[in-house]
């Protein structure tokens, strides 16, 4: 879609040594001397195009910077992952759908959302992927990130016609593959890098950029450490679970002017720098700076760094929504925007970052409660236990069917400020029985009222009452801790009340068959997170 122009400095030597490679069975590179990193800083450089790869939850952040940022990008390559948003802010559903395959990761619900996002200025016009090139590679031994996890991706970026290569022809498991790597290609271990008897990077770059150069033998460039605080949000990149330490790789010819490519290489979990001594194994492993030396192109290997709590141990990128950042995936999502600034001072460019806001409401307590009543809505009345288990959702024991009604003051969003998205969070106490599989497939959705179903206080007929956008949210099964909704519909964002109450009626699509329930809210307040600009 945006072909580079690099510098052609091609010998006949090297055209027939380039053409032989390509004949021959590949082999593994003789061991050359890693580069030393050398403190530095980001300066600009004649960068004509830039494109991502990664491996795992890089390959994860690798497709959501190509996504979010398309005007920037001009193309992704990813080892073992799945595509755009697959976790929705859902840890459960980044293990169970995005990983593994126990649920359905709803691919044509991750193509609306991308598209409704791009329709609101969220992330760059979904028009730009069009053409754009995209490495897929999953190994048939990867048991991590299940193959129709990567299938998904490549069919994904199919339905916004990018120019999908995909590779699943080794028993690769769940790792970066690289000529260097010191693992044998079935095994998943650190430091996840394996060798499977293929030069990948030859076929990712070549992809990507049309056609390569064979690679040196040993880097020749400079391999930059710089302060990732610098880029960061707030200047503090542990905040957003980033390492102190970025690193960046420049050949000589780009560091003389030459007009070269930017490639943004994202390590997986457990690869980065500071984690338990990882070091620069991954940059040093991944076989990309050698074709950095013949192909002019710096390499840019930002770092993520484990939290000290449970959110991120294991140095993962925020694929998933981690430290409660809701926009992870797309303009403003804390790590996106921290390389971002690096892309930008790699290219002497300062694009201005959107400006945008959120505000978090806690639902209103004392308007807060449930409502109970047959399956067709007969006979509703007022639920009572709020106080001791919280908010009753699907069939109890009873029989009775439960619906949640929660009140946020929306007058408390900032005036004259675009609303450009929303999405509720909710917390589970307790619960019996999978409401969501009861019947299969069934749906917690939210319906948004502008102002109160009824009176802002709890009433029987608000089981039944008229919502002014119904079903203008849902939320996927979870059985512990938290769950958020997808974001809202165009129609529930318009029916939020910018002076006053908003009340939104959380109730099962369909009546479960048998008992099949959760409470929420007893622990921690819904909230309904708010974006604007």
């Amino acid at each position: 879609m945006r072909p580079p122009s690099r510098s052609v400095r091609r010998s006949a030597a090297l055209l027939l040594f380039a053409v032989a490679a390509a004949l021959l069975p590949t082999t593994t590179p003789a061991a050359s001397a890693a580069p030393v990193p050398a403190p530095g800083q980001l300066r600009p450089y004649n960068v004509d195009a830039v494109y991502t790869s990664g491996v795992s939850s890089g390959g994860y952040m690798a497709t959501q910077l190509h996504v979010a940022y398309s005007g920037t990008f001009s193309g992704s390559a990813a080892f073992a992952s799945g595509p755009y948003d697959c976790a929705q802010s859902s840890l459960s559903t980044a293990l169970n759908a995005c990983m593994n395959t126990t649920q359905d990761l709803q691919l044509g619900t991750l193509e609306q959302t991308t598209r409704d996002w791009s329709a609101r200025g969220l992330i760059d016009p979904v028009a730009q992927l069009a053409g754009d090139p995209v490495y897929v590679f999953s190994g048939s031994n990867d048991s991590t990130v299940k193959r129709p996890v990567a299938d998904a991706l490549a069919d994904y970026y199919g339905r916004f016609g990018a120019r999908v290569r995909y590779d699943r022809s080794t028993a690769a498991g769940h790792a970066w593959i690289s000529p260097l790597g010191p693992n044998s290609c079935t095994v998943t271990q650190s430091p996840w890098i394996n060798h499977c008897g293929i030069d990948a990077q030859r076929d990712l770059l070549g992809h990507l950029l049309g056609s390569v150069d064979a690679p040196s033998a040993s880097p020749g460039g400079a391999l930059i450490q710089f302060d990732q605080n610098a880029y960061a949000p707030g200047g503090t990149a542990a905040a957003h679970s980033l390492d102190d330490r970025g690193f960046v790789y420049v050949p000589t010819s780009c560091s003389d002017g030459a007009a070269c490519t930017l490639m943004v290489a994202l390590h997986g979990c457990k690869q980065g720098y500071g984690y338990q001594g990882f070091g620069t194994r991954f940059v040093d492993k991944a076989y990309l700076n050698e074709y950095a030396d013949t192909n002019d192109m710096i390499v840019l290997y930002p770092q993520a760094a484990a939290t000290a709590t449970l959110e991120n141990p294991n140095g993962c990128w925020n694929w998933w929504g981690y430290l409660g950042d809701s926009a992870y995936a797309r303009h403003g999502g804390k790590q996106i925007e921290t390389v971002m600034a690096m892309v930008r001072a790699l290219r002497g460019g300062s694009t201005p970052q959107p400006e945008t806001g959120h505000v978090t409401l806690e639902s209103v307590d004392a308007e807060d409660g449930y409502v109970k009543a047959a399956a067709d809505g007969s006979g509703a009345t007022v639920g009572t236990l709020e106080a001791s288990y919280g908010l009753a959702l699907g069939r109890g024991t009873d029989g009775r069917v439960n619906r949640t009604l929660l009140s946020f003051d929306t007058s408390r969003i900032p005036p004259g400020k675009e609303i450009v998205g929303a999405r509720l969070t909710v917390n589970r106490s307790s619960g019996s029985g999978d409401p969501w599989a009861s019947p299969a497939g069934n749906r917690l959705l939210a319906d948004v009222r502008t102002g109160c179903f009824g009176a802002c206080s709890i009433e029987a007929s608000d089981w039944s009452a008229a919502a002014t956008a119904e079903g203008g949210a849902q939320i996927g099964a979870f059985s512990s801790g938290s769950a958020t909704s997808t974001e809202f519909s165009a129609a529930a964002l318009a029916a939020l009340d910018r002076n006053g109450t908003t009340q939104v009626r959380l109730r099962f699509e369909s009546a479960p068959a048998s008992t099949a329930y959760l409470f929420i809210g007893r622990d921690a307040p819904v909230t309904l997170t708010v974006e604007y600009r």
